[in-house]
């Protein structure tokens, strides 16, 4: 009987854990269903100034004598209700002599895949920016990409076009590489700050793709590509590819490299385009011996300098994810963890016997 019961009990507690778990379910899915006919995302504005501030103030906290650090604050807060009462004051004489409001830097962020992915977010974040920004601001893009597609780095260059379009300076940095696509978005901005080793250039196109004629001819498999066109397809995964084909494959290459090359001197004409546009890559320093950037210095150190006489606001526009998409991300994100770990762990095992 004794057995009985205890079998009960745990019979109990496992249907209403299962009925939470199943509870918890349906509130996120019908949660994400009532978010259906609703905007995909929304803009998230953080003020740097202020977060700068506050990791400051905890550092003084931990360190400075606590009844110093009292001092200091009494200190600020009389200053800052002073200044604030000679604003009041002067607004309300309309004097002229009233203090301009800062300048204000609007900070986005582009991490590029292949396929420019994050061009979806920048073209929010930007449409956002400048809906307010005037000619007296500026806007700093922190770009990070390795180069991808050509049409969607093209679309994320004219993104930052629309920038330079309405009067506004815009600074790229870059921290550790902007090379292709990437650099093609980086010769858009007024001025391009580089980390000192970070990647630049690759000012070249390149595809490739692998052919399975031989395999499918010798395991008997036949292959038909049907076309309207003469050169609807040139090269082919599964067909047996001409010479013909390779040539005109070849020539569309060239033509988009020359284009590639003439975005490139027309946005940026301080470089010589023809040394250049090889397909190599420079480091930070030969970077700026090529004129390929403007200065080397860290996107956080141009930040900080501008946050000392100017509000600096980062803007990001974030996108509403479904309960399979974050699980995927979540799973994604611990598979990355753990490929990372075991090359670290092989890595590291190279420098012990």
């Amino acid at each position: 009987m004794e057995f009985l019961m205890e079998y009960g009990l745990f019979l109990a507690k496992s249907v209403t854990v299962l009925v939470t778990i199943a509870l918890i379910v349906a509130l996120v899915v019908s949660a994400g269903h009532r978010g259906k006919g609703s905007d995909k995302g929304h803009i998230e504005v953080t003020h740097l100034n202020d977060k700068f501030e506050s990791v400051q103030d905890a550092l003084k906290d931990a360190i400075f004598d606590a009844e110093d650090r009292k001092q200091e604050i009494k200190e600020q807060q009389k200053k800052e209700k002073a200044e604030a009462k000679a604003r009041k004051k002067a607004a309300k004489k309309h004097d002229d002599k009233l203090p301009q409001a800062k300048p204000r830097v609007f900070v986005l962020n582009f991490d590029g895949d292949i396929k420019a992915s994050a061009v979806e977010n920048l073209r929010e974040e930007i449409s956002g920016v400048l809906s307010l920004a005037s000619e007296k601001d500026e806007v700093v893009l922190r770009l990070e990409s390795g180069g991808g597609m050509v049409h969607s780095y093209g679309l994320a260059s004219s993104q930052l076009d629309r920038i330079k379009k309405k009067g506004i300076p815009l600074t790229v940095c870059v921290d550790k590489v902007a090379a292709s696509g990437g650099y093609m978005m980086a010769c858009v901005a007024d001025k391009i700050l580089a980390a000192p080793f970070a990647v630049m250039g690759s000012i070249g196109v390149v595809a490739q793709l692998p052919n399975f004629h031989r395999l499918l001819k010798k395991n008997y498999v036949d292959f038909e590509l049907l076309t309207a066109g003469e050169h609807k397809r040139t090269l082919t995964m599964f067909g047996e590819n001409t010479e013909k084909g390779r040539e005109k494959f070849v020539e569309d290459l060239e033509d988009t490299h020359e284009l590639f090359k003439n975005f490139v001197a027309e946005h940026r004409p301080v470089v010589d385009v023809n040394a250049v546009a090889t397909g190599d890559v420079w480091f930070g320093q030969r970077a700026l011996e090529n004129q390929l950037v403007d200065e080397l210095l860290t996107s956080d150190e141009y930040i900080h300098t501008l946050a000392e006489t100017a509000d600096v606001y980062e803007v990001e526009y974030v996108f509403k994810k479904s309960i399979h998409e974050k699980l995927g991300l979540a799973a994604q994100g611990a598979i990355d963890r753990l490929l990372v770990t075991w090359l670290s762990r092989v890595q590291n095992s190279r420098f012990f016997s």
